[in-house]
């Protein structure tokens, strides 16, 4: 066994115990995401609210492919079906 087979071994059972965790608790960390992000925008004066917006959505999105569970190791999520014209009448 390779060592990084070893250690994808060692680490599955971590991955997976961050997996449940993201998917109980997913909106208290996204709540606190957005309050950290708001504090330090105003202590910023706004400087950054930029980056600080690019880096809360890049925090949101990981939280958001943690919490899957679907065995899609892609790193996206599963998309939505396109939306269905409106019926003829």
């Amino acid at each position: 066994m390779s060592f990084r087979d070893s250690l994808k071994a060692k680490l599955s059972p971590a991955k997976d115990k961050v997996s449940d965790l993201a998917q109980q608790h997913g909106g208290k960390i996204g709540d606190g995401l957005d309050k950290a992000a708001k504090t330090v925008d105003q202590k910023t004066k706004g400087k950054y609210s930029d980056k600080i917006e690019s880096g809360t959505g890049k925090a949101k999105n990981a939280l958001e492919r943690l919490s899957h569970k679907d065995g899609d190791d892609t790193g996206t999520p599963p998309s939505s079906p396109p939306p269905q014209p409106p019926a003829a009448s």
